[in-house]
């Protein structure tokens, strides 16, 4: 069976990049744009730095932000609805995982409006037509939604979130400034962080890994395990290392998927409203020791990323300690809980049959059981 890589058509990165989303704009002959944002981030004005270049350009733009942290389906029809009015041909989207998730959802129901029922679109929806051109410029450094082919969409009515996966709905430009993210606080950049750094371990052992998405994973976890602290200090090399780090994972875990400790934090997330990087740092060194038995030696070059020394000279059994230590360390120094108090026994059934019906349970590298992922969720109460 071939393997596929699908990536942006262009991508810009480094300090000062979101100039060129006018060049961009311009060169495609874009008439309006439909910008998609959150309600925090046109508060403190972060969006600004983007719709100041497009009035200075004498570009057209109408704003969307009925956008939650764990963006809704009402939240997608709603854009929708507002899209059809606004007379845009193309998007914007500026903000985290979830800003992105939103504009993909609008575009492709835009596209193909046979899928206007969005819970339609779980899974590989079989859609015809690219969605609406979409600029995607990230404000988070961890979802890398602005180089994959995955949104997720809660369902509120039945406390679920759904993955949906369409190589229809990839923007066409990434612009990765990491000053767009200078000003994260530093709860947000840690979780944001830790989610990056499970994209990149699970990408690199899921059972679809092959040598171009291991090259991107393993690179993804050094840059990001040098860089994460530095991040959530503020520091601009810290920035600039997530920036970069966190759009590699994304190369490589868009084309290959993922695995349990996303189920279960998309579970976590639809239940208690946990956030999503929260809910995957708590989860990543549980779900690392539960599939370190079917993994390989591919801890030893986890742990190597990682920093950890004298892997070479350490047993199976001691690399994969090792790499599950560094995990917890990394998520622990930035300030990550390992508890959840929310969770409750009598939930437990719930959370555990809807993540293993999650679209991401399939990758992992050990298959796992409802009885297994209870137990997992056992190990964060």
């Amino acid at each position: 069976m071939a393997n596929r890589i699908m990536l942006n058509q262009t991508s810009y990165h480094g300090a000062g990049a979101i100039a060129e989303i006018v060049n961009e704009a311009k060169a495609h002959d874009y008439k309006k744009a439909f910008v998609c944002s959150d309600p925090d981030l046109i508060k403190f004005q972060v969006s600004t730095k983007v719709t100041d270049l497009l009035d200075q350009a004498g570009l057209s733009y109408e704003i969307y932000s009925n956008i939650k942290a764990n963006p809704t389906i009402e939240n997608v029809q709603t854009g929708v609805a507002a899209f059809k009015k606004s007379g845009a041909d193309y998007i914007i989207a500026i903000g985290g995982g979830s800003s992105m998730d939103t504009a993909k959802a609008i575009g492709i129901i835009i596209a193909n409006p046979e899928f206007e029922d969005v819970r339609s679109l779980e899974g590989v929806a079989p859609t015809r037509k690219p969605c609406v051109p979409i600029i995607a410029v990230p404000t988070t450094a961890g979802t890398a939604a602005e180089v994959t082919i995955n949104y997720v969409i809660t369902d509120v009515e039945r406390k679920r979130k759904f993955v949906c996966v369409d190589p229809h709905d990839m923007p066409i430009i990434a612009v990765v400034d990491p000053e767009m993210m200078s000003s994260m606080p530093k709860g947000l950049t840690a979780s944001t962080g830790m989610d990056a750094l499970t994209h990149a371990i699970e990408g690199y052992t899921t059972k679809a890994a092959w040598e171009m998405t291991d090259m991107f994973h393993l690179k993804a976890i050094e840059i990001i395990s040098k860089s994460l602290r530095g991040a959530v200090a503020n520091t601009p090399e810290g920035r600039e290392g997530m920036a970069l780090g966190q759009y590699i994972a994304g190369m490589g875990f868009s084309n290959v998927g993922l695995g349990i400790a996303h189920s279960m934090a998309h579970t976590l997330g639809a239940v208690y409203d946990t956030p999503h990087g929260v809910a995957c740092a708590m989860m990543l060194p549980i779900v690392m020791e539960y599939n370190a038995d079917c993994t390989g030696e591919k801890y030893r070059e986890i742990a190597r990323a990682m920093g950890v020394e004298g892997v070479d000279a350490m047993s199976q059994e001691e690399y994969r300690k090792a790499a599950v230590a560094a995990v917890r360390k990394l998520s622990e120094d930035v300030g990550i809980p390992s508890k959840l108090e929310a969770i409750k026994a009598s939930d437990l059934d719930f959370l555990a049959e809807s993540a293993h019906a999650d679209a991401c349970a399939p990758g992992n590298p050990k298959d796992a059981s409802v009885e297994d992922l209870k137990e997992l969720f056992r190990k964060i109460m």
